[in-house]
């Protein structure tokens, strides 16, 4: 069976994306390797061993696309109000909280925010299937 164990995301500036994925979601430097041409550092925290890969391409000054087919990532917290009230005061501008319903009962309770190169991340309450 294959084991999920990373995502992968073009940054533009190390500093910023390293802050911000710490401040949102207590991300860690597991690893940094830098080689002629890109850095690639390697995020995680101790509540799982997936991580997020930023790919910093030296001398990049231009944002990334992200085409039509990106969609997001989604990361499921115990507590999403309290995870959102923490992302406001931080200053990380989330979406507002929505709640999907199927069949008369919750289906899915989230938020969104995006890092600094615009990438899209969903933060699920934990719950049914999203646990």
């Amino acid at each position: 069976m294959a084991k999920a164990i990373h995502m992968m995301v073009r940054v533009l500036n190390e500093e910023k994306s390293v802050h911000f994925y710490k401040t949102a979601f207590d991300l860690d430097i597991a690893d940094r390797f830098e080689f002629d041409g890109f850095t690639l550092i390697y995020l995680r925290n101790s509540e799982n061993d997936f991580e997020v890969e930023l790919t910093i391409n030296h001398g990049r000054t231009d944002p990334y696309t992200h085409g039509d087919g990106y969609g997001h990532i989604a990361l499921a917290v115990d507590d999403v109000d309290a995870e959102y009230e923490r992302f406001s005061a931080a200053g990380l501008s989330p979406t507002d909280v929505k709640e999907f319903h199927r069949d008369g009962a919750l289906m899915a309770k989230f938020f969104f925010v995006q890092d600094p190169d615009g990438y899209k991340i969903e933060v699920l309450q934990k719950h049914g299937r999203y646990v």
